[in-house]
């Protein structure tokens, strides 16, 4: 288990100032507009604006590419609806192709957002987002036009004005997407507006991960060329993001990146907002055509799901807290089905999980955050946790400290990391302390990926110490396949807490609570122990 650093390169300076400069002025100018309130407004709709100039600007490059090599080249968006059909330069004038000026006003916004309009050649036409969630590829494939699609069906234009519109639209302009230092630049950006947008309200915290926790997770698995692996609750795509910067240098042949490029990263994401981030997120670290399904990953009964739908590795971050409707829980097993979500989705990461000899001979191998009522929970929760244990090797649960994932929960967590190389013998536990000068993690003091250097130095050769001890299976079934086991090493403490701990410390009662009542409920619909 070996850390990765990306040191920065000196001369990206200038590009990254230059960049940022020209995301900021975007930012400020789409503050003027009455349709957006906060961030969580204003980058899902910097987010579009940029996914079209990407795919611009690479259309051109495979257009110059099949030219030099003479053959046809058909577009994946056609004119008018290209970017440099309705974004010319304002200097340009009538493109080659004689269409106008760059658009402005209420007729801009009214190509953009109506079913039907007067398009950049003049005449009457579908609008942009109506051409554009109607596209289509290939019968039975996934085709960068379906992936378009599906961020449009999605997406809604809440720009209210015209020549502002028209202003960003401009300033957008002088981002080349052909270059790669950009990119480079500009992904590293992107993330840093993602974090934003998760501090800026607590229901799209669930949607990023941090990015040092993503970072131990890959590192503890460490994917291989060649191997398949899924994401099934995607977020913003930091888990893909960062395995395909952990594979990327792995790559020895042309066929190595091609198959990373297109038979190695799969991700699921229902909600529109973060499909959307997560497209645009993996398109600018470099995945020409990502591989996301845009529907519910629940949707699958689980004994309909056999060998061919298999992967080697599922490294995610499920939602937990929500309920599932009843629909979809009718989809597990009748005395597994809960209407608690990460419960069901550790169930579908066992399915989805290689069996030993199908393309695998250890079996498939997997990194889940889940929150301490998973490690707790009876009934319906220790059923699935008996099959964890005795159908998986459970090697280690990392616990982690309060804080990780402020200011959007509370809630403690940790990692799971498991395979199917066979049953649980013994459960190794982690504990990562908080740094000596912290009682807390924060929004300002955020988790650091330094600090699992200590884990990082422990892994390959697993000894008890303070933070580390082993647990028996023999002690786990007895205790009821309770995994909540508490640090032998760590003694009470009952000193009195300051008044921010108190607070922090009743909130996370306060959510094992409704975790209790759900159960509870759950019970009492019917769900519950048969």
């Amino acid at each position: 288990m070996t850390p990765r650093g990306t040191p920065k390169a000196p001369e990206q300076v200038t590009t990254a100032q230059r960049l940022r400069a020209v995301v900021k002025s975007c930012r400020d100018l789409m503050r003027k507009d009455k349709g957006l309130n906060g961030d969580l407004d204003r980058l899902p709709m910097l987010t579009w604006i940029m996914f079209l100039k990407f795919l611009d600007d690479h259309e051109r490059l495979r257009q110059d590419e099949a030219a030099l090599q003479g053959r046809p080249y058909r577009s994946t968006i056609e004119a008018p609806y290209r970017w440099r059909d309705w974004n010319p330069p304002n200097s340009q004038g009538p493109t080659s192709d004689g269409l106008h000026n760059a658009m402005t006003g209420d007729v801009l916004t009214s190509f953009i957002n109506q079913d039907e309009a007067v398009r950049p050649d003049g005449k009457r036409g579908p609008g942009l987002f109506a051409y554009l969630r109607a596209l289509q590829g290939a019968r039975d494939t996934l085709e960068r036009r379906d992936v378009i699609a599906s961020v449009f069906r999605g997406t809604v234009n809440r720009v209210q004005s015209g020549y502002i519109l028209r202003d960003v639209l401009d300033k957008v302009n002088e981002i080349h997407f052909s270059s790669s230092d950009e990119i480079h630049t500009l992904s590293h950006l992107y993330e840093s507006m993602l974090k934003e947008m998760r501090d800026a309200a607590g229901d799209s915290g669930e949607f990023y991960t941090p990015r040092p926790l993503v970072r131990l997770i890959v590192t503890g698995i460490d994917p291989r060329p060649g191997e398949v692996i899924l994401d099934p609750a995607a977020g913003t795509g930091g888990f893909l993001v960062e395995t395909y910067e952990h594979l990327r240098p792995l790559c020895e042949t042309v066929q190595d990146f091609e198959r990373l490029q297109l038979g190695t990263l799969f991700g699921i994401e229902a909600k529109t907002l973060p499909y959307l981030l997560c497209e645009m997120n993996l398109l600018l670290h470099g995945v020409e055509s990502p591989q996301i399904d845009p529907l519910n990953a629940l949707r699958f009964r689980m004994s309909e799901i056999g060998d061919r739908d298999r992967v080697d590795i599922v490294m995610t971050n499920p939602p937990f807290g929500g309920e599932e409707e009843k629909g979809i829980q009718g989809n597990f097993p009748e005395d597994r089905q809960t209407s608690e979500t990460a419960l069901l989705f550790l169930q579908l990461i066992m399915r989805k999980l290689r069996r030993p000899g199908h393309g695998a001979p250890s079996g498939g191998r997997a990194g889940v955050v889940v929150p301490n009522g998973t490690l707790s929970g009876d009934g319906v929760a220790a059923r699935i946790k008996q099959d964890l244990v005795d159908g998986f090797n459970l090697h280690t649960i990392v616990r982690l400290p309060n804080g990780v994932f402020s200011p959007y929960t509370p809630i403690p967590t940790n990692v799971l990391f498991f395979d199917r190389s066979g049953p649980t013998k013994d459960v190794w536990y982690y504990e990562h302390p908080l740094p000596e000068d912290r009682k807390n993690y924060t929004k300002t003091k955020p988790l650091q990926f330094e600090e699992f250097e200590p884990l990082f130095s422990w892994w390959a050769n697993r000894e008890e110490n303070d933070q580390a001890w082993k647990v028996p299976v023999a002690t786990i079934r007895d205790n009821g396949y309770n995994l909540d086991l508490k640090n032998p090493r760590t003694p009470e403490r009952l000193e009195h807490l300051p008044p921010s701990e108190l607070v922090t410390s009743i909130l996370i009662k306060e959510a094992r609570i409704a975790e209790l009542i759900g159960g509870v409920r759950s019970i009492l619909d019917g769900e519950g122990p048969r």
